[in-house]
């Protein structure tokens, strides 16, 4: 696919085809804000392990953009879609609105981290070539690639802010969503943290995470080499317990924890409560260049406290120790404000093929944006940390 402006963009079913140190170089070109999701190890792991493919219904057709001397400027991982699992920003209202109007939505094109409702790039662009005119292509390409495979829509979910102001210029539908994060705010340890909380806040952080050593356990932290098989057999029963109970189908399978431990472990970490000697629960985080993601967790029955310090606290008490600027702990989850993380709105863009359906949901995203705004303004009022007076009265 040329534009006649000498660049020449190029379709994959493969990561494994394109060169990963090219991809790389798109991808994350600042080591200190690297995004493991977007990186060539942890999509390859997905495809290597099946838990994508034609199968699984997330069909890889990653876009490359090559310029006239050969060198990649651009890449974009894509696929088409055959359902709208596993993607944490949900239009299954806008597919059955549009099946009831006698239309296809699936497939569909979907530029995503599958399962992984992470923000960060998506319009992976090399430091090298102009960000806006790559971007526009790679944009001008997904659409393309959507109306020659005739697909309802493209969609580009959980994007920087400044990726989804510039696919709003050309006319891309904007939405967007919330999250909530923990920011680093310099601390030098885990009770310096603690001391900026209102003292109610405080005390509950105390009590939640003195509840869960009292259920009897130890706290052991693994990455890199120390992690084993057998580790990764406990957390992935941990995960399909989870998934089973919250989603009713986990995503992933067993030998995506291996490919996963194979291709980056030193940015896996690892958390497991061990009772006895053997882990009763745990969790898996991910380690970014500024940031520690949380993705899974799982626990052998009911034990108090144990989700919040093994997902919220040791993840702060790491990130603290590492100087990492930022914990981002999942998708949703309002509990996770009392507990110091705060409200941020994530990002996507969509292009539907139907102008009917595209001007019904451009009427819906401006109220829910609108909506979206307001709610984040009123849940930062609600954050933990001390008032003014508050301070005074310490």
């Amino acid at each position: 696919m040329d534009d006649g402006a000498g660049i020449t963009a190029k379709i994959f079913p493969r990561i494994a085809e394109i060169d990963s140190s090219a991809w790389d170089a798109c991808a994350n070109p600042d080591p200190a804000r690297h995004n493991p999701f977007v990186s060539h190890a942890f999509l390859n792991a997905l495809e290597e392990a099946g838990a994508t493919g034609e199968r699984a219904g997330w069909i890889p057709q990653h876009i490359v953009l090559e310029n006239a001397s050969g060198s990649i400027d651009a890449v974009m991982p894509v696929y088409l879609k055959t359902h709208s699992q596993g993607e944490y920003v949900f239009d299954h209202g806008w597919a059955e609105a549009y099946h009831r109007a006698g239309g296809r939505y699936y497939p569909k094109l979907q530029c995503a981290v599958p399962f992984t409702p992470v923000p960060g790039p998506r319009f992976l662009v090399h430091p090298g070539a102009d960000t806006t005119t790559a971007e526009k292509h790679l944009a001008w390409v997904a659409i393309t690639l959507a109306e020659k495979v005739d697909t309802s829509s493209f969609h580009a979910t959980f994007l920087t802010q400044g990726e989804w102001q510039r696919a709003g210029a050309t006319g891309l539908l904007q939405r967007t969503g919330q999250q909530f994060h923990w920011h680093n705010r310099g601390y030098e340890t885990f009770d310096d943290f603690l001391a900026t909380l209102a003292s109610r806040k405080r005390k509950m952080v105390r009590k939640e995470r003195q509840e869960a050593r009292d259920a009897g356990v130890e706290i052991e932290t693994l990455t890199g080499a120390d992690i084993t098989e057998a580790h990764w057999d406990a957390m992935f029963q941990f995960y399909l317990d989870t998934g089973s109970r919250k989603y009713g189908r986990p995503y992933l399978n067993r030998r995506f924890f291996s490919a996963l431990g194979a291709a980056m472990a030193d940015r896996c970490l690892l958390i497991f409560a061990n009772r006895s000697g053997l882990p009763i629960a745990g969790a898996l985080h991910i380690i970014g260049g500024d940031c520690l993601y949380g993705r899974y967790w799982g626990c052998e029955g009911y034990q108090p406290c144990l989700h919040f310090e093994l997902c919220y606290y040791q993840a702060i008490d790491y990130a603290i120790t590492h100087r990492l600027a930022r914990v981002e702990a999942g998708a949703q989850g309002e509990h996770k404000l009392a507990r110091g993380y705060n409200p941020v709105i994530t990002y996507s863009v969509h292009w539907l093929a139907d102008d009917g359906l595209r001007r019904a949901v451009e009427r819906f995203l401006v109220e829910e944006r609108r909506a979206v705004e307001e709610s984040n303004d009123v849940l930062a009022s609600y954050a933990p940390y001390k008032k003014l007076a508050d301070a005074e009265q310490d």
